[in-house]
């Protein structure tokens, strides 16, 4: 548990570090996907909306790609360059051989990996849950101006200094929200999980890739002769494909059910995303060229 807990807190520290450098963190769905799915849904009288909406499916689809890649093609080479820098410091690789070699086991292909991380997926659409909740406590009880006004907080902060605070928590409450369930979540459920011997554990796209490219560091250029290598890099496109897509299908189911979608509409929904899905596959992956009149 401690273990568990420990590295909950070291993802957390590290999420909520990203957050304060205005990066983002692969997959990590905001709170605001599924309201800006459901304000979307309110008119679906007409083929125009339909396709109004799954232009904004599209954009949201096309942000977390867009993290997923910029995640992964940054934390291999850092990663390595840490591993690199701490085998010249110590003396000794972060990995063993054997350690890296199960590394590569644990994320092989053929293993549970794609099923831990649509499991992820569940944890990542939580995360946004009570991203959303928190601040929406936060706003409804005014938290923002109890701190701006309250005697005691002014006093040891003074005016000026308090009401900076305030704003500030305004406007990031909810990636902290986020940011830290999201870390204790992915520290702590796989031990909870192993206590009750459901076996469960998390696959991250980017901490994936942290843990591959670690490993490589250790084995130097014969990983590229090393099948296990290989079947683990296959991994991580799938992986991030399945942390997006659960998460995102939560979210878009919540947002369907928040609007009272009927199955009728449904049905075009879902016929306009497949006809989309056709007809311009790379709108979901980078941003289409402006569309005659």
């Amino acid at each position: 548990f401690w273990g568990g807990f420990m590295a909950g807190i070291n993802y957390a520290v590290s999420f909520v570090l990203i957050q304060l450098l205005h990066f983002t963190v692969a997959t990590k769905q905001p709170a605001m996907t599924a309201p800006a799915m459901a304000a979307k849904l309110k008119e679906l009288d007409s083929d125009s909306a339909v396709q109004s909406f799954v232009d904004k499916v599209t954009h949201l689809v096309r942000s977390q790609v867009a993290a997923v890649l910029g995640n992964v093609l940054v934390v291999f080479p850092a990663v390595i360059g840490l591993a690199m820098l701490f085998a010249l410091v110590v003396g000794s690789p972060a990995l063993s051989e054997t350690q890296a070699l199960q590394v590569f086991e644990s994320q092989h292909l053929l293993g549970p990996s794609l099923i831990f991380a649509a499991f992820t997926g569940v944890l990542l659409f939580m995360s946004s849950i009570i991203a959303g909740w928190t601040e929406n406590w936060f706003v409804l009880y005014r938290m923002d101006s109890a701190m701006h006004y309250n005697p005691r907080i002014t006093r040891l902060l003074g005016t000026a200094r308090a009401a900076r605070w305030a704003h500030f928590l305004r406007e990031n409450i909810s990636g902290f929200a986020a940011n830290i369930s999201l870390g204790f979540m992915l520290g702590l459920v796989p031990v909870i999980a192993t206590f009750f011997g459901l076996g469960l554990d998390v696959r991250h796209v980017t901490l994936s890739a942290g843990q591959i490219a670690a490993a490589c560091a250790t084995l130097g250029l014969e990983v590229l002769h090393q099948p296990g290598f290989w079947w683990a890099a296959a991994t991580l496109p799938l992986l991030g494909a399945f942390n997006v897509g659960v998460s995102f299908y939560l979210a878009f189911n919540l947002a369907m059910r928040a609007r009272n979608v009927s199955g009728v509409d449904r049905s075009r929904i879902y016929a306009a995303i497949r006809a989309r899905l056709r007809s311009a596959p790379l709108s979901f992956f980078r941003p289409e060229r402006a569309r005659a009149a």
